[in-house]
């Protein structure tokens, strides 16, 4: 049979994030719409007989950074070169950037043959914290400081997502930042998932921030389990979180093809999506 590689519909996006968790992956309950606010003709699909039997998202930041994610064919079609194919067709999309993804611990060696090099390991903790305390001034995102959220978030994530970040700071989502003496000291957001809550981002300028944003986060996630994926290089961090009862699971690679972006990773307590980065 033929096959037709072309951008996904906006309902399509959202056929493939329903795929994800049936891979037992636990996206976002809202999670379609905003990641394809980041980039909609980064999306793409395989389709034979008009049906889509592979995906990927390989959403283009501005000209310098691409991440891929949502990369998955459909179990009855595997073996057929489907996922071979949407992956060509969003590599060729991204061309020269810099690309990032987050590879699970089966898949780094064939990353690696594609040009991919290991940058840290990021771990899935899980659970409800408790003690978690705060210790520094919290309130909820307002419209108005999106802009100050949009500059902070430019020193953590690898390029400017305005367009994204507009849509993953809207309710029902939840936002909260910190602000001290020099202004933002960080922002972390909520949202809820097939089960429970994940929290990503979560950047600050030190543990103690991340922290209080976690405590402030947690309290507002009506007694849920919570989920965030933490870069394991945040030792003192992830010691703070296993000590209040959150549990370490899989783990991921973050990896990138052309280089390594510039951001500060010291700021980056937990990431905002492993389909998006």
């Amino acid at each position: 049979m033929p096959r037709t590689i072309r951008t996904l519909t906006a309902s399509e996006v959202e056929k493939l994030v329903e795929w994800a968790a049936r891979e037992g992956w636990n996206p976002g309950i809202d999670d379609a719409a905003a990641l394809r606010a980041a980039d909609p003709e980064g999306f793409i699909g395989a389709f034979v007989t008009g049906e889509m039997v592979a995906g990927i998202s390989t959403v283009a930041y501005g000209a310098e950074f691409g991440f891929i994610g949502l990369y998955i064919c459909r179990p009855d079609r595997r073996g057929e070169g489907h996922g071979k194919a949407v992956w060509d067709a969003g590599m060729a999309r991204l061309g020269d950037r810099i690309v990032g993804l987050d590879g699970v611990a089966e898949q780094r060696a064939n990353y690696q043959h594609k040009g991919f090099v290991p940058a840290y390991e990021t771990v899935r903790f899980s659970g409800r914290p408790a003690r978690l305390t705060g210790g520094r001034e919290i309130r909820s995102v307002a419209a108005a400081e999106t802009a100050e959220i949009l500059a902070y978030d430019r020193q953590c994530f690898p390029a400017p997502r305005e367009a994204f970040l507009r849509a993953w700071l809207r309710p029902p989502r939840i936002a909260m930042m910190s602000t001290g003496s020099a202004g933002l000291a960080g922002y972390g957001v909520a949202r809820r998932c097939r089960e429970g809550f994940k929290i990503g981002p979560l950047f600050a300028d030190d543990m103690e921030t991340a922290l209080a944003l976690m405590a402030e986060l947690t309290g507002r996630t009506a007694g849920e389990a919570l989920h965030i994926d933490v870069p394991a290089t945040q030792i003192g961090f992830t010691a703070v979180l296993q000590a209040v009862g959150m549990v370490p699971g899989f783990t991921t690679t973050r990896m990138y093809r052309g280089g390594k972006p510039g951001n500060v990773p010291s700021k980056v307590f937990g990431i905002t999506t492993l389909e998006l980065g």
